[in-house]
């Protein structure tokens, strides 16, 4: 089939779909749960990790301190939000692959 033909019947499936029943099902709610259970934590701890250099460069001196011959903790710590954000990004589309495939289920199984 192709993709304009497979875009087509998708969507004439979806626009059948009752969403007020799916809103209210238990696979649903579990589907919002699992989501918010990840999403926040992982928010929470970039935000507390992104803001965490500007505010210790700003009101301390613990990143002045040499780490490796003349490169401070502040380089060190700035390099980790480069990695920490990649990090975050893959975790991200793993589990969103995941969420996918719940919502791929609960619309088969959504009555229409």
């Amino acid at each position: 089939m192709a993709m304009n033909e497979t875009a087509v019947k998708n969507k004439s499936e979806a626009s059948s779909l009752d969403y007020e029943k799916i809103v209210h099902s238990s696979s649903f709610k579990e589907l919002m749960q699992q989501k918010r259970n990840f999403i926040i934590p992982m928010s929470v701890f970039f935000m507390v990790f992104y803001f965490a250099l500007p505010v210790l460069t700003a009101y301390s001196t613990v990143l002045n301190q040499p780490a490796i011959g003349d490169i401070s903790w502040a380089w060190i710590f700035a390099f980790a939000q480069f990695v920490m954000t990649v990090s975050l990004c893959m975790i991200y589309t793993r589990k969103a692959r995941k969420f996918d495939e719940i919502v791929d289920q609960i619309t088969k199984e959504a009555p229409r």
